[in-house]
C-alpha cells in the first residue's frame, strides 16, 4: 500500500508523541540522570510526582495540585498513564483512548503552571495535545501500527472507543 506524504509526518508525529511519553516513565522509573537523579527514582522508593507538584507548580491552581504532592494514587496514575499512553502511541493500539487521556494528561500539566514562562499562554502541553488531537482524528493512525489486526478483536469490533 503507497502512503501520501503528510500520512507519514503523522507517522512520524505519533511516534515522536510515544516517546514524549515513555522517556519521562522510565527516567523517573529508573533515574535515568537527565530529570531523574538514580538516587531520586520510583524504584528507590521515591514519588515521582512530588517534586513537581510541591515546588515546580504555580498560578491560580497551584494550590490543589501541591496538595496532591507525595499521593500515592498520584504517582501510579501518572507512571502508567506515561507508560499506557506512550505504549499504545508506539503500538498503534488504542491509539484515539491514548490520545484523548494524553490530551488530558498535558492539559493538567499546562494548568499547574498557568501562566507559562515564556508565553503568556501558550506552551509546548498545549502544542503536544493539539498533536495528540489531530492523530486520534486523522485515519493515518492506522499506518505502520498494530491497529489493523487489533480492529478484528471482536472487543474492538464492538466499542470502536479502543480504536
Amino acid at each position: 500500500m503507497k502512503y501520501k506524504k503528510e500520512e507519514y509526518v503523522w507517522l512520524l508525529l505519533r511516534i515522536s508523541m510515544a516517546f514524549i511519553f515513555l522517556w519521562p516513565f522510565f527516567d523517573k522509573l529508573f533515574g535515568l540522570g537527565f530529570a531523574t537523579t538514580p538516587d531520586k527514582a520510583w524504584i528507590a522508593g521515591n514519588s515521582p510526582t512530588y517534586g513537581f507538584l510541591a515546588f515546580g507548580t504555580h498560578g491560580p491552581f497551584a494550590g490543589f495540585f501541591q496538595s496532591l504532592a507525595g499521593s500515592a494514587f498520584v504517582d501510579w496514575l501518572f507512571m502508567m498513564g506515561l507508560l499506557l499512553i506512550g505504549l499504545a502511541l508506539l503500538l498503534g493500539i488504542f491509539t484515539r483512548l491514548a490520545c484523548y487521556y494524553g490530551s488530558l494528561m498535558l492539559f493538567l500539566m499546562w494548568l499547574a503552571l498557568i501562566p507559562p514562562e515564556h508565553n503568556p499562554f501558550l506552551d509546548d502541553h498545549i502544542i503536544y495535545a493539539l498533536i495528540l488531537i489531530g492523530i486520534a482524528i486523522t485515519k493515518t493512525r492506522k499506518i505502520y501500527s498494530l491497529e489493523s489486526l487489533w480492529s478484528k478483536l471482536k472487543l474492538v469490533k464492538k466499542y470502536s472507543i479502543l480504536r
